[in-house]
């Protein structure tokens, strides 16, 4: 952190595109990380305003219009609501969550690039883009696909390729298509507006190595920019959706999105705090975080910057946490093929179990590199941390109290060695949290609050209240005098990052609010506290549910695979008098068994309109024998027999077709025909 003294916090997460639901991906990179630092700071009684909002301009939303045959207004609308509530479902605590649709957006982007222009900060340039003869339009670079120069990826976008994530330019691809159309795009010139961002190269770097506590990927992802050379950044789009660019002779143009979207942050201020927002955008005092995930980092520390320098009256961010990637499975999260877990379908699919998710994409997050979320680690992380070590000392402690004292905190005696033992371990947890939470390391920060119930459970372990009340009473009551204080601790340690469980875990204690300064004290339940009803904080997840998940998965792959489906190449050319050679005809099968000792084999007993005959196929895999007797196949007839090791004579091929993932379909006609009917 700075040294600076700061009076108040602004911490912005970045805007999701409201062109589909968010997924864990966005969870675990943006928003969980962002929602524990802001409970923290409000915790602290810190002066803090939380910020966020849907991009709703943009290409990605205009596809989605498109693929749904619907306006765009439409897809706008109905993903904002859905990721709204998807985010108070998970308990992210915006203090306004907007849309970049609204009349206050549109008025504040407007008047931020109106105010660069009067200052004469863009360049007006005219260049090349590719044109839709077609549908008569330019493309965006998302609206254009082709061969990846690098990978050779096929589907590549004109921005970026999916599969390798080189970033690229539409110029480069290999065989470019517009995805308007299907034709090929051509060249041809139109006039943008342009963000010199070179001309700010010379500030800009000294002021982000000036930031040595900023994470390596942000710094090295800058260093790469900075090495490279800055170039002059277009900030208007040839589309029909979006800002309108506020200056004459720019009809049909708007503002790109990546100029439009981060002025985001400031008109929902503005529409929240309407006469003070100017103090939290333009105060010294104000202290900017933006979290984001790492294809973010060139926006928010290079282009968003110049543009507020460039402007003239804004503060620059503070810091800039971001997240490398999270994958799903060992594959990467992708919206365009569904390859992700969509949180409205969790929250349907896992009730009353967000805590387990951002307990989870918290302890694996990917802090310092990509990670991987599978379901196997999701519920063993459950079933294995939150039942067996949080739970079961919350259970125990809570259930011991009720067996024995009838729920009501009983006083605490003289405290013995191993008393003051576990005391002495629990000390330092408040400032090592805190040292952490300030240092936005969040995985270790939850796993050092997960360490009190750890020690919770030693402690009752050792201390054995189910053996000592026999002889001890007395001592039973400090036993779990100390182990109440340490549950109570828990409530507080975990409020930021398990919000739902904490305020559970709060009732069951009788235990009001939470007081952050108060985190370590051994007084926090009062001798003759009457608590609530015990019940278990957290649950098993059974086998059952996470097989649900990956079949879930699986079948999004094989639909995935059909989708992207491409045939091998077709054999060399052969003349027809060679494929006139082939006798291919229908026969009806009669009867069919499996080959004893060769499990891929299938016997079949032929009808072929002569003297009927015997053919062995390896297809024992793909069917079981009583599904095919009755039905008609096609067959090569003139193959010379072919004889087994075991003796058995094939007197063809029965032909079949092999699909993309492996499963194989015998070729039958449509319509029953005749035993030997020739195929022509």
């Amino acid at each position: 952190m700075s040294e600076k003294k700061f009076n108040r916090t602004l911490v912005t997460a970045a805007l999701p595109y409201a062109n589909g639901g968010v997924h864990i991906g966005h969870l675990a990179g943006v928003y969980v990380p962002s929602d524990i630092y802001v409970r923290y700071l409000r915790l602290k009684r810190r002066d803090v305003l939380f910020i966020c909002g849907s991009d709703e301009h943009g290409v990605p939303v205009t596809i989605r219009a498109r693929k749904e045959g619907c306006s765009v207004q439409e897809v706008v609308d109905r993903y904002h609501h859905l990721i709204k509530d998807s985010f108070e479902g998970f308990g992210i605590s915006f203090d306004i969550y907007s849309r970049t649709t609204s009349a206050t957006h549109r008025q504040v982007a407007s008047d931020f690039f109106r105010t660069l222009y009067d200052k004469g900060e863009f360049l007006e340039r005219e260049s090349e883009q590719y044109y839709d003869e077609e549908a008569k339009t330019f493309l965006a670079d998302r609206y254009i696909t082709g061969e990846c120069p690098h990978c050779h990826n096929p589907q590549a976008y004109g921005d970026q390729c999916e599969k390798c994530g080189k970033d690229l330019s539409p110029t480069e691809l290999i065989n470019p298509e517009s995805k308007v159309s299907g034709s090929k795009p051509v060249l041809r010139k139109t006039k943008h507006w342009y963000l010199p961002l070179d001309k700010h190269q010379a500030w800009l770097q000294p002021w982000i190595e000036s930031h040595p506590e900023w994470r390596p990927n942000v710094s090295g992802q800058c260093k790469s920019w900075f090495d490279m050379g800055l170039q002059p950044r277009a900030v208007s789009r040839d589309l029909d959706w979006g800002i309108p660019v506020p200056v004459e002779g720019a009809e049909g143009k708007v503002l790109y999105v990546w100029f439009d979207a981060p002025i985001g942050y400031i008109s929902n201020t503005k529409e929240l705090l309407p006469d003070s927002w100017e103090k939290w955008w333009k105060s010294d005092d104000t202290r900017l975080i933006h979290f984001i995930g790492k294809d973010n980092i060139v926006f928010h520390c290079i282009v968003f910057p110049a543009m507020l320098k460039a402007e003239g009256s804004f503060i620059l961010p503070d810091n800039v946490p971001s997240n490398e990637f999270l994958n799903l499975e060992d594959d990467k999260i992708s919206t365009s093929r569904n390859w992700a877990v969509w949180l409205h379908e969790y929250l349907q699919e896992f009730p009353g179990k967000q805590d387990v998710m951002r307990y989870v994409l918290t302890a694996n997050a990917p802090e310092t590199k990509d990670n991987n979320f599978t379901w196997a680690d999701f519920q063993a992380r459950n079933n294995n941390e939150l039942v067996a070590v949080y739970g079961n000392f919350v259970n125990r402690a809570l259930q011991l109290t009720q067996k024995y004292y009838d729920g009501i905190v009983p006083a605490a005696g003289t405290l013995t060695e191993s008393d003051l033992a576990a005391i002495e371990e629990f000390k330092g947890v408040k400032a090592e949290v805190e040292r952490l939470l300030e240092a936005f390391r969040f995985r270790d920060a939850q796993k050092e609050a997960m360490n009190l119930a750890r020690i919770g459970n030693k402690y009752l372990a050792d201390a054995e209240p189910w053996k000592v009340i026999k002889t001890d009473p007395e001592r039973v009551k400090t036993i779990l005098n100390l182990s109440l204080q340490l549950v109570a601790n828990l409530a507080i340690a975990f409020e930021p990052f398990l919000p739902f469980s904490s305020a559970r875990l709060r009732e069951m204690i009788a235990m009001p609010a939470v007081e952050w300064d108060r985190l370590g004290a051994l007084d926090l339940l009062a001798a003759g506290t009457q608590l609530g009803t015990p019940e278990l904080l957290f649950e098993k997840i059974e086998d059952d549910a996470i097989a649900a998940q990956l079949q879930k998965l699986a079948d999004i792959k094989k639909q995935n695979e059909a989708e992207n489906h491409r045939a091998n190449p077709v054999k060399e050319d052969i003349d027809f008098a060679t494929f006139e050679k082939l006798d291919i005809r229908v026969g009806t099968i009669r009867h069919c068994e499996r080959v004893p000792k060769m499990k891929k084999l299938l016997r079949f007993d032929i009808a072929d309109g002569l003297e009927n005959r015997t053919i062995v196929s390896g297809i024992a895999q793909h069917y079981e024998p009583e599904q095919l007797i009755g039905r008609q196949v096609c067959f090569i007839a003139n193959l010379p027999p072919r004889t087994f090791k075991n003796g058995l004579v094939s007197e063809g091929m029965i032909l079949s077709a092999l699909n993309a993932d492996g499963t194989l379909s015998v070729i039958t006609p449509d319509r029953a025909v005749l035993p030997g009917s020739e195929v022509g």
